[in-house]
């Protein structure tokens, strides 16, 4: 019997485990598809919820850059009530011997003011708390703390392991995102680097060229003056050329279109009430080349929506108006003043920006909030 209950409790957590793995390879591919920034952490936390019994949670992460641990996701629990928060190794000896360990620590809350920053357990409130490290390759990347919300029984051996494992997996996204941002930051290094090679083998040539000419002992004759005006004017085309050149990442390409994005989201959010204003499907018309700007403004727009109102109707818009392709996303459901805008919106505006476009976003009248998308065109929409 013991034989046969062990290899059951073996099939279970194996189970949990593979299930986790699923659920959180989903959370990544998402976030990835959908450029999600600032909330990754927080997705992370909701996919944990859905396969184990954990119910608040929260990511404390090593930032590189500004050189502290800080909470950076949050699922069950208000992340602004840490946003002061700081983690040492002095303050949370629970997290560190979790890291040091590599295991799922649990605490009761006797253990937990002796094993946590007063201010921590007291925001918490939990009465047993759970550590999983989020550790790889022998490198500390941060901790999960969680609890179930008010139920204080044990771990079982299958839930540990599915917490372990999901510690493993935050771990190598975070570095993989980590990754991602170094290479980002490369393709940007190497793309100056081009820039300033251009420069110098064209317009600094040119103008060396004329610097030459100039600087001579002898008066130049009309043909010369004529030749230098010439290959300064060259050399100023050349420059206007170069630094009109967008810096930033191109869109990627898409093979939907926005008529297809939108049907996606319609499904997706249905308690959005997204919808076609002015007419069908037929009216929602967009320049190829416009294709994927348009969809990245509309997805944000609507992440927008979901994250800061109560929408109860989404309408979406598009036309060709004085030249200028026109997308307009308007959502009821702004129940207070909106703050400042999110990061999302403004790399849009700047992807906007590297089209020759323009986009605006604010408050309209009552409850309502408009994304409004501007290019110029001269082509035919599809």
């Amino acid at each position: 019997m013991p034989e046969i209950e062990n290899e059951q409790e073996h099939e279970a957590s194996a189970l949990a485990t593979s299930n986790a793995i699923e659920i959180l390879a989903d959370v990544l591919a998402r976030s990835e598809e959908e450029g999600v920034g600032d909330d990754f952490y927080s997705r992370l936390c909701e996919g944990i919820t859905r396969c184990t019994s954990m119910r608040r949670l929260l990511i404390f992460r090593y930032d590189s850059a500004r050189r502290r641990v800080h909470a950076a996701g949050s699922y069950g629990v208000d992340l602004a009530l840490f946003s002061d928060f700081y983690f040492s190794a002095e303050s949370a000896p629970f997290a560190m011997r979790a890291l040091a360990e590599d295991r799922v620590l649990e605490a009761s809350y006797e253990d937990l003011v002796r094993e946590l920053p007063a201010d921590y357990v007291d925001r918490l409130g939990a009465k047993t708390a759970f550590c999983t490290p989020m550790a790889a390759r022998g490198r500390w990347l941060g901790v999960i703390l969680s609890d179930r919300g008010g139920d204080d029984a044990p771990l079982s051996s299958a839930e540990r392991e599915v917490l372990w494992t999901v510690g493993k997996i935050a771990a190598l996204a975070a570095m993989a995102r980590a990754a991602t941002r170094q290479y980002e930051r490369a393709m940007q290094l190497e793309a100056r680097i081009d820039l300033a090679r251009e420069l110098h083998e064209s317009v600094v040539q040119r103008l060396f060229g004329i610097s030459l000419a100039l600087s001579g002992d002898q008066p130049l004759d009309e043909e010369a003056r004529r030749r230098c005006a010439d290959e300064l004017q060259q050399a100023l085309g050349e420059l206007r050329s170069t630094i009109q050149r967008p810096l930033g990442r191109p869109l990627p390409q898409t093979k939907t279109t926005l008529r297809e994005e939108l049907e996606r989201l319609r499904h997706e959010h249905p308690e959005l009430g997204i919808e076609i204003d002015g007419g069908g499907a037929a009216d929602l018309s967009v320049p190829a080349e416009l294709e994927a700007l348009a969809q990245s403004v509309l997805a944000e727009a609507i992440r927008n929506t979901q994250k800061h109102a109560q929408a109860t109707r989404v309408g979406v818009h598009t036309e060709l108006r004085d030249g200028a392709f026109v997308l307009e996303i308007t959502n009821d459901g702004v129940t207070r003043a909106p703050g400042v805008a999110g990061m999302g919106l403004r790399l849009a505006g700047f992807e906007a920006l590297q089209a020759g476009g323009l986009l605006e976003f604010g408050a309209r009248e009552r409850d309502r909030w408009q994304v409004r998308l501007v290019v110029p065109f001269g082509g035919d929409a599809t």
